[in-house]
């Protein structure tokens, strides 16, 4: 099955009323980072948080005009669930969405909020896609599936054609693949338009179905899918987008959570953007060298920014660690009076911001006259923890790092 170009525009025009044209600025920072014009295509800014809200709003709109009103269900992880409530609200019909027991509390309630009513099933979207198929026979509802479906995949394709009005001469486009739905669409569109455009979909190292689907050239699905990137968490693509893929895009990258972490940190540092974990994986590929883009014109596409704010705190984490800005390391240390007091003392002289401190003395690892340190600290980056490490060495101490 092909998604013509047209049925990509006819998509465009039924949405022009419902959503925001987002904003894409370059990005003089990770410009001067990669060695290419890096630009940033701003889908986390769009009503409901995300770019799912542009399929599921065409998918209800072309029932409409069908003739098809009834009410829909959809499964979700979070962000396809609000762009069907979202839609099937501003349609006037009623909504029902499955979503992952372990779903954001942000997303629930932000979904519940555009009037749909929630229910909790299963621990991934593959369970939740079950309950959802079943609520339908059972009370003769329409499921909206979010990525394996024709006018979905032309709703998600109208951001190809945007960024390609914004940025005519585009060389790269890296798009965040889960199922598929944004990717295929976006590659369908861009390469109807201009065949010369490079499109890449990235996905997390433990949620790979995509990568290893391109790979292979069919449908593969993984028995797990682990990773920070709640979004892309997907077990099973589509066999309508992994053809697309096949037939449109020119690469699937994989990162991993440390990378994509690394990559919120810095969109909330630099660019002052809170963005959710799927929604960094362009960035973080090509920040993470995965992609050439030294003298070419890139957009990495934020495709959302709904990410709970329960939640921020361990992705700062992961990110700091990830750049080397939080080390944690044991030293053994004699027990006696003052000696605790010395080791801060010293670690606090070379300039390092002590976070956490836990004393150990009832390892049976340690000799009867020596006592255990967990210390959990702040530094500058990978060398002034490195110099940290030595000049403690240098210094007598006994030293085990952790990270």
């Amino acid at each position: 099955m092909n998604i013509e170009l047209k049925d990509i525009e006819k998509a465009e025009q039924r949405l022009k009323p419902i959503l925001h044209h987002t904003e894409m600025d370059i990005s003089a920072t990770f410009s001067e980072m990669t060695g290419g014009q890096i630009y940033l295509k701003y889908e986390n800014r769009q009503k409901t948080g995300s770019f799912k809200i542009r399929g599921a709003s065409n998918k209800i709109a072309a029932m409409i005009e069908r003739g098809e009103v009834c009410p829909v269900v959809a499964s979700s992880a979070g962000n396809h669930a609000q762009g069907v409530a979202y839609a099937a609200k501003r349609f006037g019909i009623p909504a029902t969405i499955v979503m992952p027991k372990a779903a954001p509390i942000a997303k629930i309630q932000a979904t519940q909020g555009y009037g749909a009513k929630v229910v909790l099933e299963g621990e991934c979207y593959d369970d939740a896609y079950a309950c959802a198929k079943k609520i339908c026979e059972e009370e003769g509802a329409v499921f909206l599936h979010p990525y394996n479906d024709p006018e979905v995949i032309a709703g998600q394709g109208t951001l190809g054609l945007e960024i390609l009005s914004d940025l005519p001469y585009v060389d790269i486009i890296i798009v965040p693949a889960g199922g598929g739905g944004l990717l295929s669409g976006v590659a369908a569109a861009v390469k109807q338009v201009n065949p010369r455009v490079k499109v890449y979909g990235v996905q997390a190292e433990g949620a790979d179905a995509i990568a290893r689907s391109f790979k292979e050239k069919k449908l593969v699905y993984t028995e797990t899918a682990n990773t920070i990137a709640d979004g892309i968490a997907v077990k099973q693509p589509g066999d309508i987008t992994v053809p697309l893929i096949n037939q449109y895009v020119d690469g699937v990258l994989t990162v991993s959570d440390s990378e994509i972490a690394n990559a919120i940190l810095l969109l909330l540092e630099r660019c002052k953007q809170m963005v959710e974990p799927a929604g960094a994986t362009p960035l973080a590929a090509v920040l993470s060298k995965k992609i050439d883009v030294e003298g070419k014109r890139v957009v990495c596409l934020m495709s959302g920014g709904n990410i709970d704010v329960s939640f921020i705190q361990n992705i700062i984490e992961r990110g700091l660690v990830a750049r080397h800005r939080r080390i944690k390391f044991n030293v053994t240390l004699l027990d006696r009076p003052g000696s605790l007091v010395q080791l801060l003392n010293f670690i606090a002289g070379a300039g390092a911001n002590i976070l956490a401190v836990q004393h150990d003395k009832l390892n049976d690892n340690l000799n009867p006259n020596e006592t255990n340190v967990q210390i959990a600290c702040e530094v500058g980056g990978k060398e002034h923890g490195s110099q940290l490490i030595e000049k403690l060495k240098a210094n007598g101490y006994v030293v085990d790092l952790e990270y």
